[in-house]
C-alpha cells in the first residue's frame, strides 16, 4: 500500500497522525488517497467511520486528531470546545520580528475587495482572535531575512495564524493567499502558475506546521509531537532552494522509496 501518513499515536478510540502538506482533510475527488479522511479509512478498514476532530489547511502539515468511535468523537469535541487543548505551530516567516515574543490581537472576518473568495482578513467587525508567537531562530539566506516562530493560537478562526502573521508584516513563506501576491493563488487553482511565478513563493507549500498538541485523554495528560517535512527543515537549515525540476517533497519520497 502507498504511504498514507505517519501514525503518531493510536489506541481503541483515538488516532493521531502527522498530516502531509498538500493534502486536503476532506475529499474533493473520488481517489481514496486524495484526502486525509479517506486515507484514515484505508488505515482503519472499510467498515470504520473515522471523524476528524481538528482540521488543517491543505498546505499546512502536522498533527490531526481522528476519533475512531462516536464516544471518542464526543469526548474529543468537548475538549476542543472547552479549549482544554494546547496547540503549538512552527512557522517560517519573511523578515525578522523586532522582539523575541509578541501577541497579536486582531478580529478576523471576510476579506473585502479580494478576488479570492475564501480569503479572510483583519476586520473591526469580525470575530475576536489572538495569536502569541516566540522567535525560535532568525535566519539569513541568499533570498533575504527570515525567522522560525513558535506560534500558539488562543482562538481557532479560519486562516488565523496566516492572517495575523501577515498583518504584522511577517507573512508565512510559501503562502499563496496571504503572501506576496494573492494572484498566485488564483493562478495556482486555475493551473496557470508558471515556474517563474512559483519561484516567488520559495517553497512548494506554505511553511506552517502543527508540531505539538497537549490534552487530557482517558484521564491521562498526553503530549503529541510531529516533525515537519524535510523541505521545511532544509529551508530552516539554510540549504539551497531546489532547482526547477527537482523533486524534494517528502510525500513523493515516501511513496516512491
Amino acid at each position: 500500500m502507498a504511504f498514507l501518513f505517519e501514525v503518531v499515536f493510536e489506541d481503541d478510540g483515538l488516532l493521531v497522525v502527522n498530516k502531509p502538506a498538500d493534502l486536503v482533510c476532506h475529499p474533493t475527488k473520488t481517489d481514496a488517497m486524495s484526502s486525509l479522511i479517506s486515507r484514515a479509512r484505508l488505515h482503519l478498514g472499510e467498515s470504520s467511520h473515522p471523524q476528524l476532530v481538528n482540521r488543517l489547511d491543505r498546505e499546512t502539515s502536522g498533527l490531526v486528531l481522528i476519533a475512531k468511535t462516536a464516544p471518542a468523537a464526543r469526548e474529543l469535541r468537548r475538549v476542543m470546545e472547552a479549549r482544554e487543548i494546547g496547540k503549538e505551530y512552527l512557522a517560517l516567516v519573511h523578515g525578522h520580528p523586532g522582539a523575541d515574543t509578541g501577541i497579536i490581537e486582531a478580529s478576523l472576518g471576510p476579506a473585502v475587495n479580494s478576488a479570492v473568495a475564501i480569503k479572510s482578513g483583519v476586520c473591526a467587525t469580525g470575530a475576536p482572535a489572538r495569536t502569541d508567537y516566540q522567535v525560535e531562530e532568525r535566519l539569513v539566506r541568499a533570498e533575504g531575512a527570515f525567522a522560525c516562530l513558535r506560534v500558539r493560537p488562543h482562538t481557532g478562526r479560519k486562516h488565523q495564524i496566516r492572517i495575523h502573521l501577515a498583518h504584522v508584516g511577517h507573512p508565512i513563506v510559501g503562502d499563496k493567499i496571504y503572501g506576496p501576491d494573492e494572484q498566485l493563488y488564483l493562478e495556482f487553482v486555475t493551473h496557470r502558475l508558471t515556474p517563474e511565478r512559483q519561484r516567488l513563493l520559495l517553497l512548494p507549500c506554505q511553511a506552517l506546521h502543527a508540531e505539538r498538541l497537549r490534552l487530557v485523554w482517558q484521564g491521562q495528560e498526553r503530549e503529541f509531537l510531529a516533525a515537519p517535512e524535510p523541505w521545511f527543515t532544509a529551508f530552516r537549515r539554510g540549504d539551497r532552494l531546489p532547482a526547477e525540476g527537482d523533486d524534494h517533497r517528502e510525500k513523493q519520497d515516501r511513496e516512491n522509496p
